[in-house]
């Protein structure tokens, strides 16, 4: 019976020296997952110098919401000044005429100075040997509230067809 005793214990000590290595291999490679999951946070937690995930997580989400106001901000500023832009009188035509048919050039004219909506000025010009004379006619939407001659309709229209 002691010869089973000593067999029994020895396969024991054997059992123990498996599991013992059985358990260093588990260590191993959790030790390597280890190291790869602190490598792969340092990867993600960079250099924000917070060493806790969800701070890191609760910056980022911060910056991406001063972006965010910060764009819609800029967006609101660029609808203003496209409203603002349309709004200006930046667009002029000129049309030069002869007025009078004893004078020998076109020494006359009509400017046209319009926004996108056709809201504007359109002046003329008209110069003869003697005497010259300038009108201004205050316009909205191509229309005045002043007759409108066919040389200053001509202006309007060289006006409007500018980019």
């Amino acid at each position: 019976m002691f010869g089973l005793d000593e067999e029994f214990w020895l396969g024991i000590v054997a059992l123990e020296g498996l599991l013992s290595v059985v358990a260093l291999i588990g260590l191993i490679v959790l030790g390597s997952k280890v190291r790869k999951l602190r490598k792969a946070h340092r990867q993600l937690v960079g250099e924000t110098g917070v060493p806790a995930l969800e701070d890191v997580l609760e910056l980022l989400h911060r910056q991406v919401s001063d972006v965010r106001q910060r764009q819609d901000e800029l967006n609101d500023r660029l609808a203003k000044q496209d409203k603002r832009l349309t709004s200006l009188k930046g667009r002029v035509g000129v049309h030069r005429f002869n007025a009078f048919s004893d004078t020998g050039s076109d020494l006359s004219f009509s400017v046209a100075i319009v926004n996108d909506q056709q809201d504007g000025v359109v002046i003329t010009g008209i110069h003869s040997r003697d005497q010259a004379f300038l009108y201004a006619k205050p316009l909205d939407k191509g229309q005045s509230a002043y007759m409108l001659t066919p040389e200053e309709k001509t202006a309007i229209i060289q006006a409007m067809q500018k980019e």
